[in-house]
């Protein structure tokens, strides 16, 4: 979630920074509840709520606090930590907080960002051509696949009934859905429970995604890179880690 996002959909509370050690930052006076994204100090930089003692908060902050001081202003969002998902983020470059550095570098004019700069993980105003699989009068359940957008030559985005628009075994009836160009933002088909169907969603990146059941990864990740594929093989739609200190080439294999 961009700060301009939250700004435009959440009324905010603000405290008051008490003290600063490094990146955690406590706050006192903040309405705030556990995992709330906040904005720190006078340049608003990004930081989650990770403990809450009485009227104190403390902050995780996920830039440089040099120069952040007591008593400058904590806002709160009054949402989670979240992610934007839906078409255009195969060919983005993020930083930890689904920030588009290329975005930004061409915001900035310098590929060294400000403290506090930001935007929003997808392009929201960039139109995708959509294709319904599914037709008006048809019955739909949460994570139903109601049409598809081509991301890449190989790779067709799913467009899905979001997770949290209906309960589980719930189903609705499409009562509108229409194939066109459009942006993420636009409706894409309408439910008779009222729920409009974009292309974005946005999800709590600590709240998992609700899933009817988990397949065991079985399919080798073929990476053409023998110390990989011999030493440490990977499964396709599995999970692996590249552990190391700064400048010791964790991020080639990306590039090979």
């Amino acid at each position: 979630m961009s700060k301009a996002e939250s700004t435009e959909t959440t009324t905010t509370e603000t405290g008051v920074i008490q003290s600063v050690s490094g990146p955690v930052v406590s706050a006192r006076d903040l309405d705030a509840r556990m995992n709330d994204v906040v904005y720190v100090g006078d340049e608003g930089l990004m930081g989650e709520v990770i403990e809450i003692e009485g009227d104190i908060t403390t902050v995780q902050v996920y830039e440089e606090t040099s120069g952040v001081a007591p008593g400058e202003p904590v806002e709160n969002t009054g949402e989670p930590l979240s992610v934007d998902l839906g078409p255009g983020m195969l060919d983005a470059i993020y930083d930890g907080v689904q920030r588009p550095l290329d975005v930004l570098e061409g915001k900035m004019g310098s590929p060294y960002l400000d403290r506090g700069v930001d935007a929003p993980g997808i392009d929201l105003e960039e139109e995708w051509e959509f294709e319904p699989t599914v037709e008006v009068g048809d019955e739909v359940g949460r994570g139903d696949v109601v049409g598809v957008v081509e991301e890449t030559v190989t790779i067709d985005h799913k467009v899905m009934v979001p997770p949290d628009a209906l309960d589980e075994g719930e189903t609705a009836e499409v009562t509108a859905i229409e194939s066109g160009s459009f942006d993420v933002t636009e409706t894409v088909a309408e439910l008779s429970n009222g729920t409009d169907v974009s292309m974005h969603q946005e999800w709590p990146v600590r709240e998992a995604r609700p899933s009817a059941n988990k397949k065991t990864p079985r399919t080798p990740l073929v990476s053409g890179q023998r110390i990989l594929d011999g030493l440490f093989p990977i499964a396709k739609g599995g999970t692996a880690a590249i552990p190391g200190p700064f400048g010791s080439g964790k991020t080639v294999p990306q590039h090979k």
